[in-house]
């Protein structure tokens, strides 16, 4: 298959088990790939390097800083920003190649979509519309806050067909450290932006949060694990006011 004037954008940090899988669904259409590595540990860099990618270690400097380093890097016309646990479908790969083909539009979005413990997830975290391929003349840079980052550029995206597929959790041990980290990642990021704590938000945001996901989105059609998911989004939204909280403790004391 004759490859596309595409780069992949990718950051990664100790991703031995899922970069591989990633590279595979995608290599055979990228003219380049570049990935900005956190100091891993494991077999990342080698892995990567035995597809051809331009691996650049870099100190970590939050979710945004970090794939924004990536995407400088990138040189090709198009490009297209992935993270290690994202595989590209077949039918999102065909999508790929028929919209840089006809050049339709600058941008694209792609609808990801959750392998949670080997059940590919219809209803929970649905949809998940994410703007991922661009032109490199539409000047696309992340923005947001950690580690929420969120892809933007100067032109209009239409919708690519085809799923980009998540495999965002090992095991539920796996999934709630996650949750964990997260949510003490973004009470930092409200911290840093001058928000202030509200005990409406931390007694009413989980609620929410679980209506839209398990309720709302249909997520109990996913069975026991549309239920974890839900479950899982109102511990996450619970925690990150918890630590917001206490973050607020600790400046006061400091006073």
């Amino acid at each position: 298959m004759e490859k596309l004037s595409l780069s992949i954008s990718i950051i990664s940090f100790n991703e031995e088990k899922n970069i591989g899988r990633t590279l595979d669904s995608i290599k055979d259409i990228a003219e380049e790939i570049i990935i900005v590595d956190s100091h891993s540990k494991d077999r990342t860099k080698e892995i990567a390097e035995s597809y051809g990618a331009k691996v650049y270690v870099e100190d970590w400097k939050g979710h945004v800083a970090q794939k924004n380093s990536a995407l400088e890097k990138c040189t090709q016309e198009w490009i297209l920003m992935l993270d290690c646990d994202e595989v590209v479908s077949s039918e999102l790969k065909q999508s790929i190649i028929d919209a840089i083909a006809t050049g339709k539009a600058s941008a694209f979005s792609v609808n990801r979509k959750t392998n949670y413990l080997g059940k590919l997830l219809n209803y929970a975290w649905q949809p998940d519309w994410n703007l991922r391929l661009v032109k490199k003349s539409t000047n696309p840079y992340w923005q947001g806050l950690n580690p929420h980052d969120e892809l933007k550029c100067n032109a209009e995206a239409k919708r690519l067909d085809g799923e980009l597929v998540h495999y965002s959790y090992k095991d539920v041990r796996n999934h709630f450290d996650k949750t964990l980290d997260y949510a003490q990642i973004s009470a930092q990021s409200y911290k840093e932006r001058g928000r202030k704590f509200s005990i409406w938000n931390l007694l009413l945001n989980p609620i929410v949060a679980f209506v839209r996901l398990y309720i709302l989105r249909k997520g109990f059609l996913d069975g026991k694990h549309g239920l974890i998911a839900g479950f899982s989004t109102f511990v996450y939204t619970f925690l990150k006011y918890v630590f917001f909280w206490e973050l607020e403790l600790k400046d006061k004391k400091k006073k």
